[in-house]
């Protein structure tokens, strides 16, 4: 008599969890979008030739920096949460 076919039960009885950080995904999101925003603007359009910087592109770059911080932060502190939690168990 051939073995009977796994079933799909075991797998039904325990939930599925994918376990990430939010916060150091998202940092890492914001680090990287803002990056390339700064390399694009430096090298594009403050070095490369082209029509005056407006003060539209300025106040774009300055945020940018600023989403940078924002992200850096999120990833440091993502890091001390997850020091914290190792540190209790």
């Amino acid at each position: 008599m051939p073995a009977p076919l796994p079933t799909l039960a075991p797998c039904l009885q325990e939930p599925f969890v994918i376990n990430f950080d939010r916060q150091k995904v998202t940092g890492w999101i914001l680090v990287v979008v803002s990056t390339a925003f700064i390399l694009y603007f430096l090298k594009v359009r403050l070095f490369g030739s082209g029509p005056a910087l407006e003060k539209k592109e300025w106040f774009q770059f300055i945020v940018s920096i600023v989403v940078l911080m924002i992200g850096t932060m999120n990833v440091r502190l993502a890091a001390r949460r997850a020091r914290k939690m190792k540190d209790r168990q």
